[in-house]
């Protein structure tokens, strides 16, 4: 469950399709829940397989907390167990060891075993740490940035490569000294949207039903819109698909406020989550400040399920929006913007909303499908072996 599982799972996929071998090392899975999963508590390391793929899972101390200490130290703890696969990762002799960041910390541990394993080291740089973490004010800039930023732009200099997500990223990986750098966009596996369509019924209703499926935490904000909004008022309903550290909080609002027109439903497998978007008319994708890079991957699920977009959260994914003509766009936490949105959309003609509906199924069938940008990786690593 999550964005970054589902989006690693479908490249490593996406390769193994075009005859790679490849060999996972993760943790215990923990998320969103920050407590190990039953069947995997109190090993230190287990086998595990996946559609063919063998992957090794090492225990680490799993931890949700808002507070920044125990989430630093549950990054560390896996870097440094992740390193007692050493002995696997060279009977593989992979000609790549690629380490997804953040946590950055963890680029430490891929460098490590690309080079006494003799392969070449990719770091897939899907936010830009410690800055993320500044801007979002979980970090100062103080003595521990210094440090990180430090030890970034050694990561990106010793590696053979980095991927990012982003123009602004792989731009920023240039700047830092990167010796190779190359545009990976989460994108979204269309076929997958492409079979659920025809089979959807959507259930009949004289609101518009607006839907956020993704992370319930500090950078989204969830929590604040339903305070701030009042959906029922706009002739609108929020249905709310998630977990994270906001969640207990935002089923306690809606217990308090049921008349606002917001609902929680049980979170959803990878696997339902197209049908469960393309029940819903439009989808509303927030953060409280645009985090520099950072293009949330609901945005690409959202264009293959045929859901015009509500974007708050600035920076390129505004900029794919308004490019591709998928939705609307407002400042980050500007709930009265927000809001006069929803009424817009609520007013819109029938005729109009479905051509930004068709405008979002042609970006994510011919520009952002997981097809093109795996065979775009696929590419870029046949010419550096």
């Amino acid at each position: 469950m999550g964005a970054p599982q589902s989006r690693l799972y479908e490249t490593v996929i996406g390769l193994q399709k075009r005859g790679w071998e490849i060999l996972i090392i993760t943790a215990m899975p923990n998320y969103p829940t920050g407590r190990v999963f039953d069947g995997y508590r109190g090993l230190f390391t287990m086998k595990d397989e996946k559609d063919g793929i063998d992957v090794r899972r090492y225990a680490l101390y799993a931890s949700h907390s808002k507070k920044s200490f125990p989430r630093i130290v549950s990054m560390l703890s896996f870097g440094f167990t992740a390193m007692f696969s050493l002995a696997k990762v060279r009977a593989f002799k992979p000609a790549y060891v690629i380490t997804e960041s953040p946590p950055l910390t963890l680029g430490l541990t891929g460098l490590a075993l690309a080079r006494i394993a003799g392969a070449k080291h990719i770091m897939n740089v899907s936010d830009i740490w410690p800055l993320s973490a500044l801007r979002l004010g979980a970090i100062s800039e103080g003595y521990m940035y210094k440090r990180l930023e430090k030890l970034e732009r050694y990561l990106y200099r010793r590696s053979f490569a980095c991927m990012g997500q982003s123009s602004e990223i792989t731009e920023r990986l240039e700047q830092t000294g990167s010796k190779r750098t190359i545009l990976f966009r989460n994108g979204v596996d269309f076929n997958r949207f492409e079979q659920t369509r025809d089979i959807v019924q959507k259930q009949p209703s004289d609101k518009l039903r607006i839907v956020y499926a993704g992370l319930l935490g500090m950078a989204q904000g969830v929590k604040d819109i339903c305070h701030k909004i009042d959906f029922a008022s706009l002739g609108a309903e929020l249905h709310i698909y998630g977990e994270g550290s906001e969640r207990n909080e935002i089923q306690e609002f809606i217990k308090k406020n049921p008349q606002r027109g917001v609902v929680l439903h049980k979170s959803v497998t990878r696997e339902a989550i197209p049908a469960t978007l393309m029940q819903y008319d439009i989808t509303l994708i927030p953060l409280v400040t645009p985090i520099y890079g950072a293009i949330p991957s609901k945005i690409y699920e959202a264009m293959a399920a045929g859901l015009p977009i509500i974007f708050s959260g600035g920076g390129e994914g505004e900029q794919i929006i308004n490019e591709h003509h998928t939705g609307w766009t407002c400042t980050p936490a500007d709930y009265t913007n927000i809001s006069a949105r929803i009424k817009e959309v609520v007013n819109m003609d029938k005729e109009q909303l479905n051509k930004i509906k068709a405008n979002c199924i042609k970006a994510a069938r011919n520009v952002f499908n997981r097809e093109i940008q795996v065979e775009h990786l696929n590419q870029f690593l046949l010419k550096g072996k």
